[in-house]
């Protein structure tokens, strides 16, 4: 039988380590997202962002330490009650699913055999479409769409099952401006509503800055969490990589400059394997 967390927490990891081969990405990691808590994951390539999302999903095996989600130790079978937004990837041009399809799937793609229409599924389409800004194009096959229109169907389909406990994989990636905002946007009103804990991995924290409660921020097998005011200083990241960083701000965004791992400007570079 679980133990449930002891406050509740959609995401409870204690004493967490994990490590690829005989490198060390992180130990000693203690984490309680609260519900309706929006962490952003912070670091270098190869830092262990992505492969801490992993570890929630039951897809990598931690080498010490546990992670409890949604009351539930993590289990290699995975857990359907996550929702789950990957790096924005481009479907093959020639995928001739209907976006409305594609959004569909999260409400009926995960059932055992044929999937049964249920009463109120194309209402729930339909609402998660309008919440992407993706009317108009509901009907379109989603290998003609752009690759903004094309995440924010991923997005309405990470979120279709209302799932209490969020992760986000770099879900800004190579997006233009408007639709980043529509899916932080999305994001954001999601967590609020639905008391949703949300664990989001970036290179840029931008556009997501002022959505922020906390930030986890990894580098060089250590890590430091907590408010973005506490997090992101010079002096703070200094110590976190053993050199001097520094953290300037331009206009309303921040720039962190002199980050080991070639991460020169404001986090974003692209790719990161781990």
């Amino acid at each position: 039988m679980s133990t449930p967390p002891p406050t509740g927490s959609p995401l409870v990891i204690a004493d967490a380590a994990l490590s690829r081969g005989d490198r060390e990405l992180w130990s000693g990691l203690d984490l309680q997202v609260r519900p309706g808590e929006l962490i952003a994951v912070l670091g270098p390539s190869g830092s262990g962002k992505t492969t801490l999302l992993r570890a929630v999903l039951g897809l990598e095996r931690l080498s010490a330490g546990r992670i409890t989600a949604l009351g539930e130790p993590v289990r290699r079978a995975g857990n359907r009650a996550i929702g789950y937004i990957p790096q924005q990837r481009p479907l093959p041009p020639d995928t001739a699913m209907r976006a409305r399809d594609l959004v569909k799937l999260g409400i009926d793609g995960h059932r055992f055999g044929l999937p049964i229409p249920r009463h109120g599924d194309r209402a729930r389409v339909d609402a998660l479409l309008q919440a992407a800004g993706a009317t108009a194009y509901a009907d379109r096959p989603v290998g003609r769409l752009s690759g903004g229109e094309q995440q924010r169907l991923r997005v309405a389909q990470a979120l279709a099952d209302d799932p209490k406990l969020l992760l986000c994989d770099e879900p800004l990636t190579s997006l233009d401006l408007a639709n980043q905002e529509a899916v932080v946007r999305m994001i954001d009103r999601h967590r609020r509503e639905n008391e949703a804990a949300v664990l989001l991995v970036t290179h840029d924290i931008n556009p997501v800055l002022e959505k922020v409660d906390r930030i986890l921020y990894l580098a060089g097998g250590r890590f430091t969490l907590g408010a973005p005011r506490d997090v992101l200083r010079s002096d703070v990241l200094t110590d976190l990589y053993g050199a001097a960083v520094f953290v300037l701000r331009a206009g309303n965004r921040l720039v962190v400059v002199g980050a080991p791992d070639a991460e020169a400007s404001h986090h974003h570079h692209d790719g990161e394997p781990a």
